[in-house]
């Protein structure tokens, strides 16, 4: 018997001919050819444009960076640049700030040069600054390490503005420092004049200390105040490197607009208080001058309360009308009977810190108080409270379906008030947030469904 070829057996078995099996590899290169070619013209994973170089894996190891046009690794370079010296110029900030507390504040305590008054009055807040760079520094350099520790190399997943918008309550720690910077210098210069040994200690550590570069406790103590200046700078570099498809985009020009905002009302407040020296001045928008406004009220609130900034949070502020019915007729009646006043309204939450690194935390604590500031219009420069603050924990939120354009806030054994906003889906919105924490708090919460009363019928409440 005539043996079989092999290549015979393997043909049968496989039931592909010669033709068939020539077509395959022609259909096979073609399809190659045409992968080649798109990879050729692949468009950028930035931009989405088709003008890249045709590059090998032999001549660009780094594929991310093969993925990318020029323009795009030229935008990425000079965004990684800006977020490292956005990341090392807060650490040469910090650096300043360790040596005015440690080559000044700490030898002239324990010398009795000054006394605590007195170091209070020439180093205001330092340590609170101190505070504050030290934490936000710590988060920078952990999402700078682990983006590395991941492979990316070009610190796309850092995100600045995200961090800086947590860490926003420090701003208002430069305006405090900003403030009491003319008064600090003016009683440096008195006290120098008048203590030989002060002088002496300064003028020794100015020309024999290394650490101080030659440099005096008075630049020294400008650090905080170039450093608040800086930060529009430093973000409108990173905003510049950053393609508007990137998540950071807008948390960076929300904080970005932050900032100028605070500087806007650091200048306005020096102004008032009849300093001439100013802070670097912005082009002031609409925006930012309902921002500096918004700062005034919650800054009006913070005082009334008496509570600490960082466990403070403002869940919702700004202006709605506001009634107080003579009666309880009003739902039948019609909110058209009352008489509104435009009111400013601030929705204030006190919880306790959950994280020591972030001052305002993803997760909020338990909230241990509440309150409704409500503030008349600005009249004279200056912001006037209504009455006290309401707080949540003695009041009821209720509402009516047939007057579902308001809701009424009812203090116990006290006084009753409806309010509105001139859209309807905002004072929903308003009503909901207000009752969520009205439920939480207060002696009687766990009965009848925060009710207080049995006259109050649970159909007429919102679901």
């Amino acid at each position: 018997a005539t043996r079989t070829k092999a290549a015979d057996v393997e043909r049968a078995d496989s039931g592909i001919g010669q033709m068939p099996a020539r077509k395959w590899r022609n259909r096979a290169s073609e399809t190659l050819s045409s992968l080649q070619a798109w990879e050729a013209h692949r468009p950028c994973t930035d931009c989405g444009e088709r003008d890249l170089p045709v590059e090998t894996d032999v001549q660009n190891c780094n594929q991310r960076r093969a993925d990318l046009c020029e323009k795009c690794r030229k935008r990425r370079t000079e965004r990684k640049e800006s977020v490292l010296e956005f990341v090392n110029t807060e650490a040469s900030y910090g650096e300043d700030l360790r040596i005015i507390k440690e080559e000044f504040y700490l030898p002239m305590q324990a010398a009795g040069l000054l006394s605590q008054e007195q170091l209070q009055g020439v180093f205001s807040n330092i340590q609170e600054l101190i505070d504050l760079n030290e934490n936000f520094l710590e988060i920078l350099q952990e999402e700078i390490d682990q983006a590395f520790d991941q492979g990316d190399d070009d610190l796309m997943t850092v995100c600045i503005g995200e961090i800086f918008l947590e860490f926003v309550n420090m701003l208002p720690a430069f305006q405090t420092y900003c403030l009491q910077q003319s008064s600090s210098v003016n009683m440096l210069n008195a006290l120098e004049k008048e203590k030989e040994l002060l002088r002496i200690f300064l003028n020794v550590s100015q020309n024999d200390n290394t650490a101080l570069r030659r440099m005096n406790l008075r630049s020294f103590l400008m650090a905080p105040l170039q450093r608040v200046t800086k930060y529009p700078l430093l973000l409108s570099r990173i905003i510049k490197a950053t393609t508007e498809y990137h998540p950071d985009h807008g948390s960076l020009r929300e904080a970005k607009s932050r900032i100028e905002s605070h500087l806007e009302h650091i200048n306005m407040k020096t102004k008032q208080e009849g300093n001439t020296w100013t802070l670097r001045s912005f082009r002031q928008d609409s925006k930012k001058k309902r921002e500096v406004i918004n700062i005034e009220m919650r800054e009006t609130a913070l005082k009334t309360v008496g509570w600490l900034r960082e466990e403070t949070r403002f869940v919702m502020e700004g202006s709605l009308q506001l009634a107080q019915p003579p009666d309880g007729q009003w739902v039948k009646k019609g909110s058209k009977t009352l008489k509104f006043q435009n009111m400013q309204v601030l929705l204030l939450v006190n919880m306790k810190r959950v994280s020591e690194s972030s001052l305002e935390s993803a997760e909020p604590g338990p909230v241990k108080d509440a309150v409704l500031v409500l503030i008349r219009d600005k009249n004279n420069g200056k912001f006037h409270l209504l009455r006290e603050p309401l707080r949540l924990s003695n009041c009821i939120v209720s509402t009516d379906p047939d007057c579902d354009d308001t809701f009424e806030l009812i203090e116990i054994r006290r006084e009753a008030f409806v309010f509105r906003d001139s859209d309807r889906a905002r004072t929903h919105h308003w009503f909901r947030q207000i009752r969520r924490y009205s439920r939480e708090l207060g002696s009687w919460k766990k009965r009848r469904n925060a009710l207080p009363n049995i006259m109050i019928s649970t159909p007429h409440t919102r679901p």
